[in-house]
């Protein structure tokens, strides 16, 4: 009988099968979902998903060849996010890559059963997807991007490059693990940098707008942008307004810098989407994503753009130019 007939004769008892018992069933085609946070057309989203799809080529699986590869793109949008969770979780794949903490989030919501690698996530043992770093012990693994650190690490190079800066604004999603975290990173340094820190919400366009423009009207004032499925669709805006009120920021990714933004510091997001594709051959090979350890970036970039600097009339010292791993000028 083929797969597909049995999958529509069974319904959805199929997606509870345990991992063996699926190998066993898909034959010589495999079958890999795949949900990505951002559109489609995004190009940082493009370059992840090819990093996917190079690594699996590498380690031979080929899309239509030995492989059925079933892309979805949540665009940012949680509703559609949940939807695809659903539709991938019921074609009842061999294993879904989830790229971001969003979408993860959908797919353990979706199910237990089926075989999930996540990347860019912050804090999967806080959002309940595994037991511990180095023992998932469920159904999922994958590759964190990032540590609440971080943030007191945006604040001291945001210092650094723009030492007039005495108020900043954290740019942040609050209903996010990483948001609250990110923000008690960034309170506990503060002091010590002579720093007076404010939050500002990003969940809507217009709230956020208007929370920039009264925190510009102050004097010496900066921004940290903290790393959220929202703030990286809406980097181009991000970057707009920050160049509008003449606000000095630090980002969390490369994309804002190459959007024109001053200065990013973080984990390079396409690396992991690489790397994730030899957890998804382990798993089409047996093993299961339980004994398989989350990993942490092993790649960051510092990026300075040198154009919007001399824009906010200011002089990166040469010991951070010295320090990027890319300068745009």
């Amino acid at each position: 009988m083929k797969r597909r007939q049995l999958i529509t004769i069974l319904g959805g008892a199929a997606i509870t099968w345990p991992f063996t018992v699926r190998a066993q069933q898909a034959g010589g085609m495999r079958r890999i979902g795949v949900l990505m946070s951002l559109a489609e057309d995004d190009p940082e989203e493009q370059a992840r998903y090819a990093a996917f799809l190079e690594g699996l080529r590498q380690l031979g699986w080929s899309d239509g060849r030995n492989v059925r590869i079933d892309p979805r793109w949540a665009a940012g949008d949680e509703d559609r996010g949940r939807k695809y969770a659903g539709e991938l979780v019921a074609l009842a794949p061999d294993v879904i890559l989830a790229s971001g903490g969003s979408v993860a989030t959908r797919l353990v919501q979706a199910t237990r059963t089926v075989p999930i690698v996540f990347t860019q996530t912050p804090d999967p043992v806080g959002a309940g997807f595994v037991r511990s770093l180095a023992h998932p012990g469920g159904n999922a693994t994958g590759f964190v991007d990032f540590e609440y650190g971080m943030g007191a690490k945006w604040l001291e190079l945001l210092k650094q490059i723009a030492p007039r800066v005495t108020r900043v604004a954290v740019l942040r999603d609050a209903a996010l693990p990483q948001g609250i975290g990110v923000f008690g990173a960034v309170q506990s340094v503060a002091p010590s940098l002579g720093m007076e820190i404010s939050p500002v919400n990003t969940r809507d366009i217009g709230e956020m707008e208007r929370a920039v423009a009264d925190f510009a009207r102050g004097s010496n004032g900066g921004l940290v942008v903290a790393n959220s499925g929202f703030a990286i669709i809406h980097r181009k805006l991000i970057v707009t307004l920050a160049a509008q009120y003449k606000l000095p920021a630090v980002y969390p990714l490369r994309a804002f810098g190459t959007a024109g933004g001053l200065i990013s510091y973080g984990a390079d997001p396409i690396d992991p989407h690489r790397r994730a594709a030899a957890y998804v051959d382990r798993i089409l090979k047996g093993e299961k994503p339980a004994d398989l350890p989350v990993q942490t970036p092993t790649k960051f970039e510092l990026v300075i753009n040198l154009k919007t600097a001399e824009a906010l009339g200011l002089t990166v010292p040469p010991s951070l130019l010295a320090a990027a791993n890319d300068v745009i000028e």
